[in-house]
């Protein structure tokens, strides 16, 4: 059975590719094995969904990090460059605005947050080097992870059908079954 399930083909990230039900009876080799065998296909397609699920979270992660990004690295690059001292208002709390002026230029040291609550402090040129760097390894990672949603939904939609196509073999079994049992009871009365 599990041989069966193997294709022996994965994606490059290593999620092994659904293997497609063409004739029940290559799964199915004895009726009472029809339980186990459903559990396993039912069980993949759970694990398909849960990795789907997962790389959607990703994708939607990346996709509010990369521009937040992009923003961070435009401002770096305008006080990198910018000579003169940049006059700015920004808000203090929720009813309060102030005033600021921000010292530009090369030799300017910037805050970048990196998350849990950490912030460092970088001279401006490094903060770019490090904001190009994530910016591309955020890009990458949306690609791929794009690549991997499209893999698993065709591997979910395989599942799915093979899922059915093994509970429908289940049910023509059991009606030929019966209706097997009803000509027998017929003959003896």
């Amino acid at each position: 059975m599990d041989s069966l399930m193997n294709t022996g083909k994965t994606n490059p990230r290593g999620i092994p590719e659904a293997p497609f039900v063409e004739k029940v009876e290559d799964f199915i080799k004895d009726p009472s094995d029809f339980d186990l065998c459903f559990s396993k296909f039912q069980e993949r397609l759970s694990m398909y969904k849960y990795m789907l699920e997962s790389k959607m979270s990703n994708i939607r992660l990346l996709k509010t990090r990369i521009p937040d990004i992009e923003n961070t690295l435009k401002v770096c690059r305008q006080l990198q460059n910018r000579e003169e001292p940049l006059e700015t208002n920004y808000q203090l709390n929720d009813t309060l605005f102030t005033t600021a002026i921000v010292e530009t230029g090369p030799e300017l040291k910037v805050g970048l947050w990196l998350g849990a609550d950490v912030m460092l402090e970088y001279p401006v040129h490094e903060a770019i080097e490090l904001l190009v760097a994530k910016l591309s390894d955020a890009k990458e990672n949306l690609r791929i992870s794009t690549e991997d949603v499209e893999f698993l939904r065709e591997n979910v939609t395989t599942m799915e059908v093979n899922c059915a196509r093994l509970y429908n073999w289940d049910v023509e079994r059991r009606q030929a079954l019966k209706k097997a049992e009803q000509g027998t009871k017929d003959l003896k009365i």
